[in-house]
């Protein structure tokens, strides 16, 4: 199974790059990485044995040389995840791409190399079956080839020297018979091992596949426990979902009421605002008016003041008047008095 050694007969077809993975050998559940990033992995030509690998090696250790088989099944397990078994490594591999189109070729190229070795394998078994099936042609032609009439009744030339031909031909052709027998008893023996060693490979094969089958079932079966699981968390996820949707309609209405409530709350501080603008107003009109009745009271006593004053004003103008009447008459009865004092002051004065 070792690639090393081996450079001169594999040619590379095609390479990409993945994340590789193996199965847990002791759980045969669980992947185990085996590179810690992303690493080439290609697909190589082996020209000396006639078949395909792939081949991926992070550093110079190699962590995945396996032959691809045409029982071999690649498997994407998800968009960017796929697998496959190898029984003769006892193992499964796993690569995760970057993308689904990386894993979408990586597949192809699979399919494809996995037919090109079904129609190798089965030239390589006509080879076989060509090759064992002249040598027995060959056999029976050499058996049959003594008991030809001229063998039998031999040649003019033969019949003249009986002793010769009939004690030499017998050697000559048991010599050739032995050496042919000897050939097929030595390419049985090779085919035979052959198919010892393949029947032994068979048989760990079947081994190791009876134990990835078991695995698989395992698998299978914690699959179908996990499956079960999920539709009963299905079940309860649609109850939830229907509570949710519940929920969230009611968290909508609470939202709804919550606004219409913080609105209400937003014209209720507007309105107490406007309360306090409108105390503040009015405490400010209530101190005007407490200042505008201490002046009307101001104002009431002086126009009281003000009334008797004027009473006491018009009751003296009146007593005035009355003087000034009164000296009127006296200055008037003085005037007439100047006036006939006057007059009679001009009379004397013409007089004498």
């Amino acid at each position: 199974m070792g690639w090393e050694g081996d450079g001169g007969g594999l040619q590379p077809i095609y390479s990409t790059r993945a994340h590789v993975f193996q199965i847990d050998p002791n759980t045969k559940k669980n992947w185990v990485p085996t590179s810690k990033h992303a690493v080439t992995v290609s697909y190589f030509y082996d020209s000396v044995r006639n078949v395909y690998r792939i081949i991926s090696l992070d550093g110079s250790k190699a962590i995945i040389n396996s032959t691809i088989s045409p029982n071999m099944t690649f498997t994407k397990t998800s968009q960017k995840f796929g697998q496959w078994a190898d029984s003769r490594a006892n193992t499964v591999y796993g690569l995760g791409f970057s993308s689904e189109n990386h894993l979408r070729k990586f597949a192809e190229k699979f399919a494809e190399f996995k037919e090109a070795a079904r129609i190798a394998k089965e030239k390589s078994q006509e080879k076989m079956e060509l090759a064992s099936t002249p040598s027995q042609e060959s056999a029976v032609g050499d058996m049959q080839s003594p008991l030809t009439p001229e063998s039998i009744n031999g040649t003019d030339e033969e019949r003249t020297t009986p002793d010769i031909t009939h004690n030499a031909l017998p050697f000559s052709h048991s010599s050739a018979i032995n050496k042919h027998w000897e050939a097929e008893l030595a390419a049985l023996k090779g085919n035979n091992a052959k198919l010892t060693a393949a029947l032994l490979e068979s048989t760990a094969n079947v081994k190791q596949w009876k134990q990835q089958l078991a695995a698989y079932q395992e698998e299978a079966e914690r699959l179908h426990k996990r499956v079960t699981e999920l539709e009963c968390m299905s079940s309860q996820a649609n109850l939830i979902k229907t509570h949710k949707t519940e929920l969230n309609q009611t968290i909508e209405e609470l939202e709804s009421a919550l606004k219409a409530k913080e609105e209400e709350i937003e014209g209720l501080k507007e309105e107490v605002d406007n309360a306090r603008q409108l105390q503040a107003q009015r405490d400010a009109l209530a101190l005007k008016l407490q200042e505008t009745e201490a002046r009307s009271r101001d104002l009431e006593g002086q126009l009281a003041d003000l009334e008797q004053r004027l009473e006491s004003s018009q009751l003296g103008q009146e007593a005035f008047r009355k003087n000034l009447r009164t000296l009127l008459e006296i200055l008037d009865g003085k005037i007439f008095e100047l006036t006939e004092l006057r007059d009679s002051l001009a009379k004397l004065v013409e007089g004498s």
